[in-house]
């Protein structure tokens, strides 16, 4: 899913705009904040303020219409 990695890295570091992200196995949302190439990995805001790293192959882009 490097396709999917590379739009929330992409969005979130070069575009300096934090994406909504699902991971995939917990449901849990949270907004990124950073990205680690070398350990396909997504740095996650969760809304409790928390920090998370989640394997890039958990994430998904959380659309605007759909309901988080």
């Amino acid at each position: 899913m490097k396709r999917v990695h590379s739009e929330i890295c992409d969005t979130t570091e070069r575009r300096d705009q934090r994406v909504t992200v699902r991971n995939r196995n917990t449901g849990e949302v949270g907004l990124s904040f950073g990205c680690t190439i070398e350990g396909d990995t997504v740095q996650v805001e969760l809304p409790d303020g928390s920090l998370d790293s989640w394997l890039e192959d958990d994430c998904e882009i959380v659309s605007e219409s759909a309901p988080a």
